[in-house]
């Protein structure tokens, strides 16, 4: 089956910067591609160029088969986005700016079935200016979905958004991929795009430096084991600098807050091995504990910083 997004060597420059550097992704039909990358890494110009906002210096798009480039207004029709700042007219009520999207396409939901979809019925008479942040958001995911759009952009759809509410659009998205549906998702909420992404494509650089489901990126990446750990009364980056010479694979463990985590591939051993190291160094350990490795220790190693950092 002929996916729904193919991109095939993607370039852009914007004056000496390579913000694009030869990327090729896809989506296919039922499912949704997570693009997860640092700012600056290119992952915001690979998204305007796949929704038309940007053209590329080279490279291809097609989607439903078709030429972005020869086809855009066709295309158009079966496409949503969401983009991450959007600003609508905030005069309109909820249910006038459902109208005023659903105007711009030939077949579409009623503002009523997108409000209820996004469970904002009783805010239907109540103007954008009144809305708290949550539920604009939830104003503009509506918007993005009036049309049944056979592909979807998302741009960090549940910013802003208390734990119920982001549930609340994880359920809505992964029904509305059905079988003839994708979904192509930007996020800085990892536990997002493991829970939504049936891929994931990880940008740094301009390029794609890994490719897969979340399970095959942790499996070839970290291991299936980290080891958390943090000392009494002494810096994280000092404690490091102290068992550096006792554990040559301290120089791995990565500060997260006032902790250090190492990616094990055998725990009890690097457990083994930091007890007696902090022992010889007189250290006491505060915290130490295991957990399973996750989406953020992938890139964390990949890229060098935490997602919530970058």
């Amino acid at each position: 089956m002929e996916p729904l997004l193919t991109a095939q060597h993607l370039r852009k420059k914007f004056g000496k910067l390579t913000a694009v550097d030869d990327i090729t992704i896809s989506v296919q039909a039922g499912e949704c591609l997570a693009l997860l990358g640092p700012n600056g890494a290119g992952k915001t110009t690979t998204v305007e160029m796949l929704e038309g906002l940007q053209s590329p210096d080279s490279g291809e798009i097609k989607i439903f088969g078709q030429s972005l480039k020869t086809h855009r207004q066709q295309i158009m029709q079966s496409i949503g986005v969401m983009l991450q700042e959007t600003q609508l007219y905030k005069k309109l009520t909820v249910k006038e700016t459902l109208q005023l999207f659903a105007s711009f396409f030939q077949k579409s939901l009623s503002p009523v079935e997108a409000i209820a979809m996004v469970e904002l019925g009783d805010k239907s008479k109540a103007r954008l200016e009144h809305l708290s942040g949550g539920q604009k958001q939830r104003v503009y995911l509506a918007c993005s979905l009036i049309n049944e759009p056979r592909l979807l952009f998302l741009d960090e759809p549940t910013t802003g958004l208390d734990p119920q509410s982001r549930r609340m659009i994880w359920d809505l998205l992964i029904k509305h991929k059905g079988k003839d549906r994708g979904i192509l998702l930007t996020t800085h909420y990892m536990d997002e795009a493991e829970k939504l992404a049936d891929r994931v494509a990880i940008v740094d650089h301009g390029r794609i430096i890994a490719n897969g489901t979340p399970s095959q990126l942790i499996r070839e990446h970290c291991g299936e084991q980290v080891v958390c750990f943090r000392y009494q009364g002494l810096d994280a980056q000092e404690a490091k600098k102290r068992l550096l010479p006792h554990v040559p694979w301290m120089k791995d463990a990565v500060q997260i807050g006032a902790s250090l985590e190492l990616i094990a591939q055998d725990p009890v051993q690097i457990i083994t091995e930091l007890s007696r190291a902090s022992d010889l160094q007189g250290l006491v350990l505060e915290q130490l504990e295991m957990r399973r490795s996750t989406l953020e220790d992938v890139f964390i190693k990949l890229t060098g910083r935490s997602i919530r950092d970058a």
